[in-house]
């Protein structure tokens, strides 16, 4: 699902709301979620799941065309862990329906 698929869902199930209102409201919750994280805070969608930061600490790596040692800083990621009512949902899925629906 994309964002605009997002929008369109939320716009056709809330009949009050016009496409452009559900624009912005996509647009504001993601960068609401954005700036937390971008400030270091954990974010939880109980029944979903949570969205936090981790480090990836400084390691020595090889440049995979000469090989000679590369020093890789440090990182932070973002890192999604889902809930258990999503892991539970998803477990659910018939074998080989991973796919994305083509419209």
């Amino acid at each position: 699902m994309t964002r605009s698929d997002l929008v369109e869902a939320l716009a056709t199930r809330f009949h009050q709301l016009t496409y452009r209102d559900a624009e912005l409201a996509v647009k504001t919750v993601l960068d609401a979620m954005s700036d937390a994280l971008e400030r270091g805070h954990r974010i939880e969608i109980r029944g979903f799941g949570s969205f936090s930061i981790n480090r990836r600490p400084p390691r020595i790596g090889r440049n995979p065309r000469s090989g000679e040692r590369v020093e890789i800083p440090e990182k932070r990621v973002p890192h999604f862990k889902p809930g258990k009512a999503l892991r539970e949902s998803v477990e659910k899925l018939p074998a080989g329906n991973t796919q994305t629906p083509q419209a």
